[in-house]
C-alpha cells in the first residue's frame, strides 16, 4: 500500500509540475522540485529533533515554529544552531524553516531574494560542523533563483517559486500506516525526470529493475549481521547504492550499510546527496565525492603512519558511461589500479579502466557487479590483454547478457560482469537473459520473474538449455579468452522437420480445389456472355489471364 501511495503522490506531483514548468526543460525544472522537496525534508527532520530532545517546547496554543522563533533569537541563536548542527550536520534558522517560508508564500510577502537568502544561510550554517560540511556544502547550488526562465520580472519569479513551494507543501508524505514515504516519492520523481530527459538520463539514473539485478548479485550470500560497505564509482543520483541496501538482509537497520560514491557531474552529485539523506541515510554513514574517478583515485584514507591507503569495500556496483574517452597516458601504467594488467584501456574506450578501478577497491572477499557494452567481451588489442589477465587471475565469476532497450540513454544490449576475488572454482558462468523482458512503448522492462530466473541460475551454477552454460577455464582458453556469449550459450532454435509427404498431399489438394473453382468460374462466365462474338472474345482473353 505504501508503494501505491507514493506512486499516487508522484503522479499528482508530476502532472502539476509539468503544467507549472511551462517551457522550461524537464531536466532543468527537476532541480527546483527536488531541491525544495529536500529543503522541506531537512526542515521537518530538524523540527523532529528539536521536539524529541525537548529543546523547544511550545506553550499552550503556540505553534512549534513560533516557539522556535521565540526561543532561538538574539544571543541564544548561535548556541541553538551549534547544537542542531552537531547532531544533524546542518542547521536551519527560525526565519528560514519550511513553515516560515510557507507562511511568507501564503501572505505573498516573499521575494526571490528571500529564497536566495534561505540557501545562503543554509550554506553558512553547514560549516558549523566540520565533520558534516562536505555532505551539505552547496547542496542547493543548482536551484538557480536568478534563472530568467522562472519569469521576466521579480514578481514573476516570486510567483513561480511560490507555486513550487505550494506544490511541494500540499502533500502529506506518509502512507496509511504513518511511514514516511518522502524518499520513495523523491525516487519515483527522479525516474520520471529520467524518462523525460532522453540520453541525458543515463548520466544520473539506472532503471530500478536493472539496479535490482546488480544489488542482488553483490549481496548474494552476504552476512546478515555486521557493517556492510558498498561503493559506486559512477554513482549518478545514488539509486543503485540505495537498492543495495534494499536487497541486503537487515539492510534497513540503522548504521548497517556504509555508503561511498563518486560522481563527476556536480548537479548529479547533489541529487545523490539529497537522495540518500531523504532515504534516512545519516551523513555519518555516507561519504560521497564530486570528482573524476579515473583521473583521481578515491576513496583513500591516511593510515597510522600518514600514508594514503585505498579504501576497500564488501561490494562495488557500477553503471559507468559506456566506451567513454579517458586520458590513458603512460603515467597511468604506474597507477596501482592499472599497473598489474599488462596494458591500459584504450583512450577511446575506458570500460576496462572502470573495471580495474572497481576491483582495486574491492575487499578480497567482496563481490563486484558492473554494467558494460558487449564489446568488452571480445574486443582485442589492449582490452584482450586485460581480459586475459582478469580471467587467469580467477576474478571473473559470471557474464550475464541483458536485453536491449532497457536503459534510457541507449538501446544497445548490455552485459553484467560479476567479479569475485575469493573464488575457489575456475569456471565462469554465462547467462543469456537477453530474451526475457516485457516490451514497453519507449523502453523494455525486466520483470521480477526475469530477475528471479537470473538469480536462481546464478545460485545453481549449472547449464540451462538455451539460457546458461558453466564454462571451464580450458574452454575459455580454447576460445582465445573471447567471452562473447553465443560462443557458450547456444540459443539457436531449430525449425521443426518438414513432413514432405503431408506437404505434397496439401499441395495436391489445393491444386484440385483451384482447378474446381476455375472450372466453376468459366462455366458461370459462359452463361453470362452467351453467344455474342465480341463478348466471347473478351471472355477468352480473361480466361487466359486467369490461367
Amino acid at each position: 500500500m505504501a508503494e501505491n501511495t507514493a506512486r499516487s503522490i508522484t503522479s499528482q506531483l508530476w502532472a502539476m509540475a509539468n503544467e507549472l514548468r511551462g517551457t522550461m526543460d524537464a531536466s532543468e525544472f527537476r532541480n527546483y522540485i527536488l531541491g525544495f522537496m529536500f529543503y522541506r525534508y531537512l526542515s521537518e527532520h530538524q523540527e523532529n529533533y528539536l521536539k524529541d530532545s525537548k529543546i523547544v517546547v511550545p506553550a499552550e496554543g503556540q505553534s512549534f515554529n513560533d516557539a522556535y522563533r521565540a526561543d532561538a533569537t538574539g544571543e541564544d541563536l548561535p548556541e541553538y544552531l551549534k547544537d542542531i548542527a552537531t547532531h544533524l550536520g546542518y542547521a536551519i534558522e527560525p526565519d528560514f524553516t519550511w513553515d516560515s517560508i510557507v507562511e511568507k508564500v501564503n501572505t505573498r510577502e516573499i521575494r526571490p531574494s528571500d529564497f536566495q537568502e534561505m540557501f545562503t544561510r543554509f550554506n553558512k550554517n553547514a560549516e558549523i560542523n566540520p565533520n558534516a560540511s562536505q555532505d551539505f556544502r552547496d547542496i542547493f547550488a543548482d536551484v538557480n533563483i536568478g534563472n530568467s526562465r522562472l519569469g521576466n520580472s521579480t514578481a514573476a519569479k516570486s510567483k513561480t517559486l511560490s507555486k513550487v513551494v505550494e506544490l511541494v507543501d500540499q502533500f502529506n508524505y506518509q502512507d496509511e500506516s504513518g511511514r514516511d514515504i518522502l524518499g520513495d516519492v523523491y525516487e519515483y520523481l527522479i525516474a520520471e525526470f529520467a524518462g523525460n530527459s532522453g540520453k541525458k538520463a543515463g548520466e544520473f539514473y539506472t532503471p530500478h529493475q536493472v539496479s535490482k539485478v546488480l544489488a542482488k548479485l553483490v549481496t548474494y550470500q552476504a552476512s546478515p549481521e555486521g557493517r556492510f560497505s558498498v561503493y559506486d564509482p559512477t554513482m549518478g543520483s545514488g539509486s543503485l547504492l540505495l537498492t543495495v541496501q534494499d536487497e541486503l538482509v537487515n539492510g534497513d537497520q540503522k548504521g548497517r550499510v556504509l555508503f561511498e560514491g563518486q560522481e563527476l557531474n556536480t548537479t548529479t552529485y547533489n541529487l545523490a546527496r539529497m537522495n540518500l539523506m531523504m532515504h534516512g541515510v545519516d551523513y555519518s554513514n555516507m561519504e560521497l565525492r564530486n570528482g573524476d574517478t579515473l583521473e583521481d583515485d578515491w576513496p583513500s584514507r591516511e593510515d597510522a603512519n600518514g600514508i594514503m591507503q585505498p579504501v576497500t569495500f564488501d561490494a562495488v556496483v557500477a553503471n559507468p558511461p559506456y566506451s567513454q574517452r579517458w586520458d590513458s597516458n603512460d603515467n597511468k601504467l604506474k597507477d596501482p589500479r592499472f599497473k598489474d594488467y599488462g596494458k591500459l584501456a584504450p583512450a577511446s574506450k575506458a570500460d576496462y579502466a572502470f573495471v580495474l578501478h572497481g576491483l582495486y577497491h574491492l575487499k578480497p572477499e567482496g563481490r563486484m557487479a558492473i554494467i558494460l557494452p558487449h564489446g568488452v567481451l571480445f574486443r582485442g588489442a589492449a582490452e584482450g590483454v586485460i581480459r586475459k589477465n582478469l580471467i587467469e587471475n580467477n576474478y571473473l565469476d559470471a557474464v550475464i547478457g541483458l536485453p536491449a532497450g532497457i536503459f534510457y540513454s541507449t538501446g544497445i544490449p548490455t552485459v553484467v560482469l560479476v567479479f569475485d576475488k575469493n573464488r575457489s572454482d575456475k569456471d565462469v558462468l554465462f547467462i543469456d537473459a537477453s530474451n526475457d523482458f516485457e516490451k514497453g512503448k519507449n523502453q523494455n522492462v525486466l520483470r521480477d520473474a526475469d530477475i528471479d530466473k537470473i538469480m536462481t541460475t546464478y545460485a545453481n551454477r549449472v547449464d540451462v538449455d538455451k539460457y546458461a552454460h558453466l564454462a571451464s577455464l580450458d574452454e575459455i582458453k580454447g576460445n582465445d579468452f573471447n567471452l562473447n556469449i553465443p560462443r557458450y550459450v547456444d540459443t539457436f532454435e531449430e525449425e521443426p522437420p518438414v513432413d514432405a509427404e503431408k506437404l505434397l498431399k496439401e499441395m495436391q489438394s489445393l491444386n484440385a480445389e483451384e482447378a474446381k473453382l476455375t472450372k466453376q468460374i468459366n462455366e458461370e462466365m459462359d452463361q453470362l456472355v452467351g453467344t455474342d462474338p465480341e463478348s466471347q472474345a473478351y471472355l477468352d482473353i480473361l480466361k487466359q489471364v486467369l490461367k
